[in-house]
């Protein structure tokens, strides 16, 4: 950067109500934008000269003005200096800020995601604050990337930081094994840094909310599932690697109690328990809301507990099953699928919408019932997860038009004499 890049003007508008007396403003103008602020100082318009941005009378007082403004700006250039000595990111908001003592490091967004973290620790889920540092981790290569710096103010947060970040999102391109990020993807963490704005606003540490007018925009995908064949092939499916016959256990074991990875992971002996019904439960909560959930155990999901009681690594531990990374895991299942030929992207979570689409619901286990058993506040919730597959459609259309025939109508109307 130049001086050239950086100006100082100063510019009178006249007061309302008021044609004689007007209001002296300054505006900087730097990396090609610029801002406006009041000296809130008024001024006769007359005394006023445009070119010269000075008031012309020789009096004492106007005098004093014009080595006011001055000052005013020597004290703005003194601050665009130091920025450029500094290497740091140079807007004129943050020049304007910097002048109106608006330096204070608890304002910035990077302080903002720091306070977060550390007040939600003990609130939030972990997979939560795991997903918050992903989030901030794609605003700090968002800021070094866009904006050549570390961190920035609040203040300079708007509706064009937004818009910007969003596209960075949809454009980033990992250096990994990860895929780039979904629709959704991108909205989760704008989501989530709308989030952080808005308990910036709560504790009053930013004036104006930047999302007020922005709008997240998620589409409706469809969840992935197993059908009962692909199901199948899984289940009969023998490996010799023993780390690939491990993650097929524990997919299927989820696939028939529904629960999720960090559910399974954290599963104890003393979560199995004898049920009303003289049967083995799992008593447990959810990590994710805290909600109890209590799942009676099918005969795949115990032979599978009975399988892995005395491996050392879940005795050690003191689990249930032995754990893997869900990272880990999510990498085997990926070879399972291509060695049972299913085409489909198999995730460990893939197994929660089997159970809830293939093993009940489309077994005529009743949703509220599928709820429960997933842990869910809301049935709106379940239906999400639900599907009502062809054969099920065909098996309750068969009831109906059997219900339907002349012979069942003729019958109905005798019963009911």
């Amino acid at each position: 950067m130049t001086t050239q890049t950086f100006s100082v003007q100063f510019l009178v508008r006249p007061v309302r109500k008021d044609k004689e007396r007007g209001t002296i403003y300054v505006r900087i103008t730097a990396s090609g934008q610029r801002t406006e602020f009041s000296l809130k100082t008024k001024v006769q318009i007359e005394a006023w000269n445009n070119n010269k941005e000075r008031l012309v009378a020789r009096s004492g007082q106007s005098q004093k003005m014009n080595h006011f403004l001055d000052n005013v700006k020597g004290q703005l250039l003194a601050i665009y200096r130091e920025l450029v000595l500094k290497k740091q990111l140079i807007t004129p908001e943050i020049i304007k800020n910097h002048f109106h003592g608006f330096t204070n490091e608890e304002y910035t967004l990077m302080n903002l995601v720091d306070y977060h973290a550390k007040s939600q620790k003990n609130i939030l889920s972990w997979g939560t604050l795991k997903n918050y540092n992903t989030t901030a981790r794609y605003l700090s290569e968002f800021l070094l990337e866009n904006k050549k710096t570390s961190d920035i103010y609040l203040q300079q947060l708007s509706y064009r930081f937004i818009t910007e970040f969003e596209s960075f999102l949809r454009t980033y391109h990992p250096v990994d094994h990860q895929r780039p990020l979904s629709n959704n993807g991108v909205m989760k963490h704008l989501e989530r840094l709308r989030k952080l704005v808005n308990m910036a606003v709560k504790l009053e540490w930013l004036e104006k909310n930047p999302f007020e007018k922005y709008r997240l925009s998620f589409k409706k995908t469809e969840r992935h599932y197993l059908s009962q064949e692909e199901l199948n092939l899984i289940q009969e499916k023998d490996f010799s690697i023993e780390r690939l016959q491990f993650a097929k256990d524990l997919f299927v074991f989820s696939c028939y109690t529904g629960l999720a990875y960090i559910d399974v992971s954290t599963l104890t002996p003393d979560n199995l328990v004898l049920g009303i019904d003289g049967y083995q439960w799992i008593h447990t909560k959810r990590k994710k809301t805290d909600i109890p959930v209590h799942i009676p155990l099918l005969p795949v999901a115990l032979e599978i507990i009975e399988k892995y009681k005395e491996h050392p690594r879940a005795l050690h531990k003191g689990t249930l099953l032995p754990i893997v990374s869900n990272q880990k895991l999510n990498s085997y299942l990926k070879e399972i699928a291509d060695l049972c030929n299913i085409t489909k992207n198999l995730t460990f979570h893939v197994a929660r919408h089997t159970f809830a689409t293939t093993v009940t619901l489309s077994n005529g286990v009743p949703m509220e019932t599928v709820s429960k058993i997933l842990g869910h506040s809301k049935l709106a919730t379940t239906q999400i997860y639900a599907r009502v597959l062809e054969n099920k459609i065909s098996v309750d259309m068969a009831d109906l038009r059997n219900k339907l025939t002349p012979q069942n109508q003729q019958n109905l109307k005798t019963n009911n004499y």
